[in-house]
């Protein structure tokens, strides 16, 4: 196991590593957080508490999973709400986590339904021991269009409500943010200027994942019916990012931690969150594909690649990338880049072949005797499908090639 120091401290917090379970189905109890907290994860953000008189009442099933050829969990459909257990078992819960792990990091997720609710649950979380408070602004399958993520979509709810927990709390407020909506900065500025001093995000994308053919209903199936629901798996990975460094390089949200959640299955996903921002990390759909020891893998991959690299500490990585998100128009199109053959790796399935002429441009015919690929630079553009396309890895990036009249230099690719 590698030993490198992945701790961070995030608004006075110290999480002995970046890796946290989110609020959801895998920390919804004490047994489970528990095993968590052995198994090596940071921190747990406990299953999302709502009112008092709040009564949770699920559908079964309430699971389905969108799969591709091999690949079981390309993405992964949930129909559970908030935490079903009694509002006074939950807070006990988080006395009881906070008694026995005392240098774990505990994030008691909420939910009111009005200001009063919401600095109520905060205040007794707060009682309990809860280190920070998230605020759940998104989740997408709650029957009350007064919680969940109808109120992320609105900046001046997300506000009010940031303030009412505000005057219930002292701890660090995290607004967890719905991706459920074309721009996130709007309301994510909201809830700073509510009180919120941190933003995490995504929450998951509303989703129909599949239909049954023969019965005419989507998945999964209650009673002949289905609902739109979240949607989450590493097929949201390139949306979280996406939201990630979109809030990373605002200004008005300068010096403001972020917390990446969306399709974080590997070290290497994990590293992409951090270098475009985020501080910390919270995961589900991997947890519950693979079990908690994923966590094992997270912490001895970062560890490693932060070695490899130099890096004497994880807030070093943090945003790293972010200043190479640039406006698409200020890309450099002076040049393109040809696609380069190996032709020893080749299994000659021409498959780079068939999907440069059906997809892209033609560029590429094969010769019939070797049934290898021959590639065509005048009709090339390199847009590098065939590149991707390849089962085997046998094509790369190969020669540069200046547009005419454009600027000549030393690209970097």
């Amino acid at each position: 196991m590698n030993v490198k120091d992945l701790s961070i401290t995030v608004l006075g917090v110290r999480f002995p590593n970046p890796f946290c379970l989110s609020s959801s189905p895998v920390g919804n109890d004490y047994d489970m957080c528990a095993k968590a907290y052995k198994a090596g994860f940071g921190g747990i953000v406990f299953k999302t508490i709502g009112p008092k008189d709040y009564f949770i009442d699920e559908v079964s099933p309430r699971f389905d999973a969108l799969s591709k050829e091999g690949t079981p969990f390309v993405g992964f459909k949930n129909m559970e709400q908030i935490a079903e257990h009694p509002y006074e078992e939950n807070i006990e819960t988080l006395r009881r986590l906070k008694k026995d792990f005392p240098d774990k990091v505990l994030i008691a997720s909420i939910m009111g339904n009005d200001e009063e609710s919401w600095e109520y649950i905060a205040r007794d979380a707060e009682k309990a021991g809860a280190d920070m408070l998230e605020l759940n602004f998104s989740c997408p399958q709650m029957t009350s269009h007064a919680m969940g993520s109808d109120v992320g979509t609105s900046p001046e709810l997300c506000r009010r409500y940031c303030a009412a927990v505000r005057r219930g709390s002292r701890l660090p407020i995290i607004a967890k943010m719905t991706p459920n909506i074309a721009e996130m900065n709007t309301v994510a500025r909201a809830c700073v200027e509510g009180g919120a001093d941190a933003i995490s995000a995504i929450n998951t994308l509303k989703s129909i994942t599949a239909v049954d053919l023969d019965r005419y209903v989507p998945l999964p199936i209650i009673d002949g019916k289905s609902s739109v629901s979240g949607y989450s798996g590493k097929a949201v990975k390139p949306i979280g990012l996406r939201f990630i460094s979109d809030l990373a390089r605002d200004e008005k949200l300068r010096g403001v931690p972020l917390s990446g959640i969306g399709g974080i299955e590997t070290w290497r996903d994990a590293a992409e969150y951090i270098l475009l921002g985020a501080s910390f990390l919270q995961l589900t759909t991997s947890a519950m594909e693979y079990g908690y020891r994923i966590v094992e893998d997270l912490i001895d991959g970062l560890g490693r690649y932060m070695e490899h690299k130099g890096f004497g500490s994880l807030g070093e990585m943090v945003g790293l990338a972010s200043k190479n998100v640039v406006p698409a128009e200020t890309l450099n199109r002076d040049y393109k880049v040809y696609p380069e053959f190996d032709k020893d790796k080749c299994v000659k399935c021409l498959r780079c072949v068939v999907s440069c002429y059906d997809g892209a441009h033609q560029a590429l015919s094969y010769d019939e005797k070797e049934r290898l690929p021959v590639l065509d630079k005048g009709k090339c553009v390199g847009c590098h499908l065939c590149k991707l396309v390849c089962p085997v890895g046998a094509i790369s990036a190969g020669e540069i090639s200046y547009k005419e009249g454009r600027k000549k230099g030393k690209p970097l690719i």
